[in-house]
């Protein structure tokens, strides 16, 4: 790591669409010698095998919203984290921090793999301890995390009217702030948390406006946030870098989806400054400068 000892990468940077190229939503932020990850949806264990991140070394799983996309991926990072081998080895209790409903998904995480962990303390003589659970639920924005000179500052965002909870976050550290919209509309609130951040990753939606002559693109384009206004929260926060993750390319059998050209260019109808799509693996140092590393 850098000097700064600050890193993000995005472990996932997709959507509902099982795609080989962009797995479920999922983000690891490292800063000092704590490790988070914001969401985990699918494949965010094999993304960490592939950096080399012992999936049992994760400090604090934070989740959003409770969407299936950034929670399926949960109980293989609780279970698998807990194995008996070098990509695993946890020894103390999987710490979640999220909004309402977190204690819910993971008791009932529990009950579903009850079997699972009564066997493998039989017979691999794996440590209760390591497949506890620490849960911790907010009911309102605010610091939710504060250990070892990180801050993590929870916001609520604008997902949709029945999608609640919903949040992105903020993390602090060392002098340097990183921001993540998570799922939202445009939001006066990411604007607000962004404002002057060293790193801004916000999702993205588009589609052909051919597509949304039908009502159920219409739909989910309207719990996102699309490229042009995308680019007017980055314009008023001016982060030293802005990122896209959770990128929703829209299309179907007749019309294509939109190409990553093409969002970049509707998003530089309203914001001229760096700017970097997001893919699978790729990191940011964040410091003096933010640097981009590719995997």
């Amino acid at each position: 790591m850098t000097a700064s000892n600050f890193r993000v990468t995005l472990l996932g940077t997709g959507v509902p669409i099982p795609s080989p190229d962009r797995f479920g939503p999922c983000t690891l932020v490292e800063a000092g010698d704590q490790k988070f990850l914001i969401d985990a949806g699918r494949g965010a264990t094999i993304r960490l095998y592939q950096l080399k991140v012992p999936i049992g070394r994760i400090d604090v799983q934070l989740l959003t919203h409770y969407h299936s996309d950034h929670t399926s991926g949960v109980p293989d990072v609780w279970l698998t984290g807990w194995l008996e081998s070098y990509f695993g080895t946890r020894k103390t209790p999987y710490r979640v921090i999220g909004p309402t409903g977190a204690r819910g998904l993971i008791e009932n995480l529990e009950r579903a793999y009850a079997l699972d962990i009564k066997i493998r303390v039989a017979d691999e003589k794996l440590p209760l301890s390591g497949i506890a659970t620490d849960v911790t639920e907010f009911d309102r924005e605010g610091l939710v995390y504060e250990n070892g000179g990180v801050k993590v500052i929870a916001f609520d965002v604008d997902h949709g009217d029945v999608i609640k909870p919903c949040c992105g976050y903020r993390f602090e550290y060392g002098g340097r702030v990183a921001v993540f919209s998570s799922d939202t509309r445009y939001s006066p609130n990411v604007i607000k948390h962004g404002a002057g951040a060293d790193l801004l990753v916000h999702e993205v939606a588009s589609a052909r406006p051919e597509l949304l002559k039908e009502a159920s693109f219409q739909r989910i384009i309207a719990h996102h946030t699309t490229p042009r206004d995308v680019g007017r929260v980055f314009a008023q926060t001016r982060p030293k870098l802005a990122a896209f993750t959770h990128i929703l390319q829209l299309g179907n059998a007749e019309i294509p989806p939109p190409t990553i050209d093409d969002i970049i260019a509707e998003t530089r109808e309203t914001y001229d400054g760096p700017l970097v799509v997001g893919e699978d693996l790729m990191a940011f140092e964040i410091g003096a400068t933010v640097s981009v590393r590719r995997y």
